[in-house]
């Protein structure tokens, strides 16, 4: 059976499995559309936590930062899984036992304001406007490679699946939905990688195969051989490159550790469990079932680009290896290119494909003896990486399939928590909250309903003009939410002399410098093609580069918090009662619904 057929079968297939799910798990009240009714066991809410959370991002583009970035690459890593430790220990079983719907309706009643609940709202909806970007950048390129669709298409198609569930299932539908897609897109990652760690190095588990020996008889490690291709093409050490600074690392894990402890979108995950105890136990199950596929991720972004190295190169040309004629390239070379995701420009003329470091003087002094005139691979998109793989190392057709499916599991499962957490700001927060108080549960549903079906269009309308690739996007996203939403959380549990004016105002300045600083910084947000990265320059704020600003933006929102709160009258004795409540030991196993 062709590709095509096979991938349209499996394809459907995952979508009629989701669409009858949403069927079967229809919402009828607000409590099952906002966090299915608070009866979904840890075990599953983890699993369901671990698909909302690995998102195109974790299955399409970290596997493609890391054959690109190489060990500098393990900031989102390390960052992503970190937040989920800082989740599980500081913020779930305490939100848990509030007992709300929303991150913003707590905000709204810690801070005893309202005001302070619509600039919560506000910082969720720009973070999650931003996150939802890539999934939709991830659907249309799953879309547009292997169901032979254009990327618009893709993208509608991507659109309706999610709105036939989402709408119709709300939390209940999309939990038991992102189960079924937790094992869709775990399946999917960790088959292909399992048959080319056998392929590379002999061995079937890819952690393993990443620092072991190559099978080809070299004698060296699969890591070894690696910084060898890349070296001779002129590129730095795969092993020891790093992104910017060594601050800029640090700088840049931590930004994505607050930011996944502060993203509404997870955080309301943990609203849906029975008790409060089940709300760390569902952490601790979210952090198994993710590091399945983090701690595959390393060796399936090295295989890649040793995989991408050597398939282009058919043996020394001097010092440089890549060196393949134009009409001997592979088949997926070709597939690839039909998408403008992979570019290649013949620069000399000689009908061969020169691939190298242009930027290292020594190799493109070289280079230029020889008659070349440049690297020709002209556009890699990361975001091919995972899904070209396959197709790289010769797998068989249906693990392709298979891998396109896990690929829409993991963009549609995000995008359906993001645009939930959407609705459930409008909705909830602002409809119900601050506009008509009075609205009946009835009506409430519907709106939630008509707050999905316009999140889901202004989705779809940003997909149509995606921002760079998948993950330097989501990153931003990160930098937000750890900018005004973690520290707003974190104050609100743990200190109960910061009243409403400091949280509106810390808030306020730690997502403002934020986005200041990511727009003043060639605006890499909304110019697509753009590098996550930018071009480092002396404008960079300690090198700091801005997607890793928003660890700085918290600095800001903290400082900001205390120092007015200090400076104005102290909240309520009830609010600092409350306060003291929620980290009370005591009726643990319980919920206490304020």
């Amino acid at each position: 059976m062709d590709l095509s057929t096979l991938t349209y079968l499996v394809v459907g297939a995952t979508f009629a499995l989701y669409i009858g799910i949403a069927i079967w798990a229809r919402a009828g009240s607000t409590g099952e559309f906002y966090v299915a009714g608070k009866g979904i066991h840890p075990v599953a809410n983890g699993m369901a936590t671990a698909a909302d959370w690995m998102s195109a991002a974790s299955f399409i583009s970290m596997a493609g930062l890391i054959a690109f970035n190489g060990y500098g690459a393990s900031v989102f890593l390390m960052g992503w899984t970190g937040g989920y430790v800082l989740l599980a220990l500081l913020l779930a079983p305490y939100l848990r036992k509030f007992g709300k719907f929303t991150v913003p309706e707590f905000i709204g009643e810690r801070f005893y304001s309202q005001t302070a609940r619509l600039v919560a709202v506000i910082c969720l909806i720009l973070a999650s406007v931003t996150y939802v970007i890539g999934q939709m950048k991830g659907i249309g390129v799953a879309f547009s490679r292997f169901l032979e669709t254009s990327y618009e298409t893709g993208l509608i198609a991507g659109m309706g699946i999610v709105f036939i569930y989402a709408v119709l299932g709300g939390m209940k539908g999309i939990t038991y939905t992102q189960i079924a897609q937790y094992v869709v897109l775990i399946f999917a990652y960790t088959i292909p990688a399992v048959f080319i760690s056998l392929n590379i190095t002999g061995n079937p588990l890819p952690q393993l195969g990443l620092i072991g020996s190559m099978a080809d008889g070299s004698g060296l490690t699969m890591m070894e051989k690696l910084d060898q291709v890349v070296t001779d093409l002129g590129f730095s050490q795969y092993s020891e490159q790093v992104m910017g600074s060594k601050l800029n690392m640090f700088v840049y894990t931590l930004s994505l550790m607050i930011g996944t402890a502060g993203l509404p979108h997870v955080i309301i995950r943990f609203f849906t469990v029975p008790k409060v105890k089940d709300a760390r136990s569902s952490a601790g199950w979210a952090l198994v079932f993710i590091a399945i596929l983090y701690t595959t991720a390393p060796a399936v972004g090295s295989m890649a680009r040793l995989n991408l190295m050597n398939t282009i190169q058919t043996g020394p040309v001097g010092e440089v290896t890549a060196n393949i004629e134009y009409a001997n390239a592979p088949q997926w070379f070709k597939n690839w290119e039909k998408t403008g995701l992979l570019q290649f420009e013949d620069k000399n003329g000689d009908g061969r494909i020169q691939y190298y470091n242009d930027k290292n003087p020594e190799m493109a002094a070289k280079a230029e003896g020889w008659g070349w005139k440049g690297n020709e691979m002209t556009k890699v998109d990361r975001d091919i990486m995972v899904l070209a793989n396959p197709e790289i190392a010769g797998l068989p057709n249906w693990v392709i399939a298979i891998v396109v499916a896990g690929g829409l599991a993991a963009a549609l499962s995000t995008a359906a928590g993001l645009l939930l957490a959407i609705a459930s700001a409008v909705s909830h927060d602002i409809v119900k909250g601050m506009i008509n108080p009075n609205i009946s549960e009835k009506n409430e549903l519907l709106a939630s309903r008509l707050s999905m079906v316009g999140a889901i269009a202004l989705a779809g309308y940003l997909g149509f003009n995606p921002p760079g690739f998948a993950a330097g996007t989501v990153a931003i996203a990160f930098g937000l939410a750890a900018s005004s939403i973690f520290p707003a959380l974190m104050m609100g549990i743990f200190n109960k002399k910061v009243n409403r004016t400091g949280a509106i105002w810390g808030m306020i300045t730690g997502i403002g410098i934020t986005l200041l600083y990511v727009f003043q910084h060639k605006g890499i947000f909304f110019i697509p093609g753009t590098s996550f990265l930018g071009d480092m320059g002396p404008s960079w704020f300690l090198g700091i580069s801005p997607n890793a600003f928003g660890a700085v933006g918290a600095v800001v929102n903290f400082a900001v918090a205390i120092t007015v709160s200090k400076m104005t009258h102290e909240p309520p004795e009830h609010i600092q009662h409350l306060v003291e409540d929620i980290r009370v030991p005591k009726g643990a196993g319980g919920a206490v619904d304020h």
